[in-house]
């Protein structure tokens, strides 16, 4: 490893691919891969690192992924009842997640959360979810793959989001595969970018009450960037993260 890549620290997806070795964690790979294209060294971290040992191994990195997940957040954490489609919760990574936002806010440090980890941010910051898309009113996109052939479709980005400078418009491609979404943006998050059909593609962090103030580079997308390989948007949006951490590095 070269000493002057930054470190990224990426719980694994679940806890069952974890113990289910290198067959069933094949996919946390394409989160490794991107973060190494964009000069980054990927940190594995298990869902099972006892909380002492979580907040050392912490301190030694310079930012975070949170990635995407078969799992869905626990609804209890945003005060509803489970919806009868909702997958079952991970608490093991739930909590892994948790302490690594709790960290990545009082230390400055970047995160990019993907998919599941960017609902996962927003419930942290005390928001909600549309439990079900297909459930809800009105006429959808398809946002879930199929056999895993992900659907795209545009996103609309807001003119002052940090993502329009690395796509160099606020119109971007993306891909898709999820079944929840943002609904209420939690406190401190600001909405960035949108699917045609409404669903929120994006939020990004301004600071809000009754969140540590130090936290810096955050931003949540709805879609898979670490499956976009050689898409300049994507590769942007990691080379940015990285950028950001070795940025928070150099403040120390």
């Amino acid at each position: 490893m070269s000493e002057d890549r930054v470190r990224i620290g990426v719980p694994y997806r679940t806890l069952e691919e974890e113990k289910g070795g290198e067959a069933k964690s094949r996919k946390i790979e394409f989160y490794y891969h991107a973060l190494r294209r964009a000069g980054a060294e990927p940190v594995p971290i298990s869902l099972e690192t006892p909380p002492a040992k979580l907040a050392e191994i912490c301190a030694g990195l310079d930012g975070f992924v949170l990635p995407g997940s078969p799992s869905d957040v626990n609804p209890s954490r945003y005060g509803e009842p489970r919806h009868p489609k909702t997958a079952a919760p991970d608490a093991a990574r739930e909590s892994t997640d948790f302490a690594l936002l709790d960290h990545a806010f009082a230390t400055g440090k970047p995160v990019l959360a993907i998919c599941y980890g960017n609902q996962l941010l927003n419930v942290f910051c005390g928001g909600s979810l549309v439990q079900d898309i297909p459930s809800e009113p009105g006429n959808h996109l398809p946002h879930t793959a199929e056999q895993g052939n992900y659907p795209e479709h545009p996103v609309e980005l807001s003119a002052d989001s940090r993502l329009v400078p690395l796509g160099r418009s606020t119109a971007a491609r993306v891909n898709s595969s999820h079944h929840q979404s943002i609904r209420r943006a939690g406190s401190g998050l600001r909405v960035t970018a949108h699917a045609p059909d409404g669903i929120i593609e994006a939020v990004e962090w301004t600071g809000g009450p009754g969140l540590p103030m130090g936290a810096g580079w955050i931003v949540g997308v709805q879609w898979h960037p670490e499956r976009m390989e050689g898409d300049a948007f994507a590769s942007a949006l990691f080379r940015e993260l990285a950028g950001a951490a070795q940025h928070a590095l150099q403040r120390k």
